[in-house]
């Protein structure tokens, strides 16, 4: 088996249009959250958001791209040259066999299909343009990101709704660890915060509509957000012998289904999860120092995340670090985990530890140390990444710090 590391990263989201900018907004606490700025924001009862702001297409794309890349393609696009382009690889040769895309996308284009339905149903129009299917299709990102950067192995999108990055992420783990790839290019991307996206959030009615407070007493919902990330997850020893820059390293994956309900989380599919990813890294439970939290801020959530952490960790869980980030960038639904692997990255290189912001009463059913309002220096030496996702699927991510 080989080993794995991560090269590259590349982000867009509400914090920032790049990791280096994202890391800061994380240590500083900073909250992306803001008032939306939409189509017909005045009919929708949830108008806050994590939102990309200040995105102007035409910088990074020429008008034909624009016309086949959905809002989720451009920022994937973007977020993989920033990835590739730390990374060093050159795909144009042989590698390029080697080398594939897995993404994570709950919806893919929906900003297409609201267009589209508009088009239709409000102007009355019989036709759309023709491209509306390649633009909307869930796997149009990864299809570019191969084409753009001719990467010729493996590529393929995973649609496990919250959970669709990490579930996508682990997959390309896989394929390097067993030999499959020498290189992947992974993470995943959303942006539903259209009229319609929004509307069908709204009506789960678990939105807030002032802020995400996870694991604070007096939280009353998630907050939605957009954007995307990308990593390079390569084979150590290739990396090693160019003497590539090595963020972080991936130890251990696992993923598990609740069976039992399409909305309520179980504690039992969190904690198998959880306990997998320890078990493949060959991890013992005191050797993690943080865990990024699927955190939505919804009751439900937080409070099975951490009884499975609990039952996990037992008396090691109060030494535990646990943040969810999700409180400064939103949810970013299929793309969340590519987004929060950043922290886990930021945790393991710089030994800063991003907080949970909005946090203003302890919960005794949340009684971990989830790093309240403020960033937090501490040297770790494994982070786990957790998302748990509605359809009972979860899949949690392990890494180490470099080697």
């Amino acid at each position: 088996m080989k080993r794995v590391v991560i090269t590259g990263a590349g982000t867009i989201n509400a914090l920032a249009h790049d990791v280096k900018g994202t890391l800061e907004a994380f240590r500083e606490g900073r909250c992306g959250i803001t008032e939306l700025d939409i189509r017909d924001s005045e009919r929708l009862t949830i108008r806050i958001g994590g939102q990309v702001h200040n995105w102007d297409p035409e910088v990074n794309f020429n008008r034909q791209q624009i016309v086949l890349y959905d809002k989720f393609t451009q920022f994937t696009l973007l977020a993989a040259r920033q990835a590739i382009a730390q990374s060093g690889l050159d795909f144009d040769g042989h590698l390029g066999y080697e080398a594939g895309v897995v993404l994570g996308t709950a919806a893919g284009g929906v900003n297409t299909w609201d267009d589209n339905y508009r088009t239709v149903y409000e102007e009355g129009k019989n036709r759309v343009h023709p491209f509306v299917v390649p633009k909307l299709m869930n796997n149009a990102a990864a299809s570019h990101v191969s084409m753009e950067f001719n990467l010729k192995g493996p590529t393929f999108t995973v649609s496990t709704a919250c959970a669709s990055s990490n579930h996508a992420m682990g997959q390309a783990f896989h394929m390097v660890r067993s030999g499959m790839c020498r290189a992947m290019v992974t993470g995943g991307s959303e942006s539903m915060l259209c009229f319609g996206g929004i509307k069908a959030w709204e009506g789960l009615r678990v939105m807030s509509k002032d802020a995400c407070r996870p694991f604070s007493l007096n939280r009353n919902g998630m907050v939605q957000g957009e954007g995307a990330a990308v990593f390079v997850f390569e084979e150590y020893e290739q990396a090693k012998r160019r003497g590539a820059e090595i963020l972080a390293e991936v130890v251990g994956f696992a993923m598990t289904s609740d069976a039992s309900d399409i909305v309520m989380p179980s504690k039992q599919g969190a904690a198998r999860a959880i306990s997998g990813a320890l078990r493949d890294a060959h991890l013992n439970p005191e050797g993690v120092g943080y865990i990024n939290a699927h955190g939505t801020g919804t009751a439900a959530n937080d409070k099975t995340e951490c009884a499975a952490v609990a039952d996990v960790f037992g008396p090691h869980a109060d030494r535990l670090m646990i943040s969810s980030t999700k409180s400064m960038h939103g949810h970013l639904i299929g793309g969340t985990g590519a987004v929060e692997l950043l922290a886990c990255i930021m945790a393991l290189r710089d030994g800063v530890i991003a907080p949970t912001i909005g946090y203003e009463e302890p919960d005794p059913e949340c009684a971990l140390d989830v790093v309240p309002n403020v960033a937090r220096q501490a040297r770790v030496e494994v982070a786990l990444s957790n998302a748990f996702a509605f359809g009972g699927l979860n899949a949690v991510l392990a890494l180490r710090r470099a080697p």
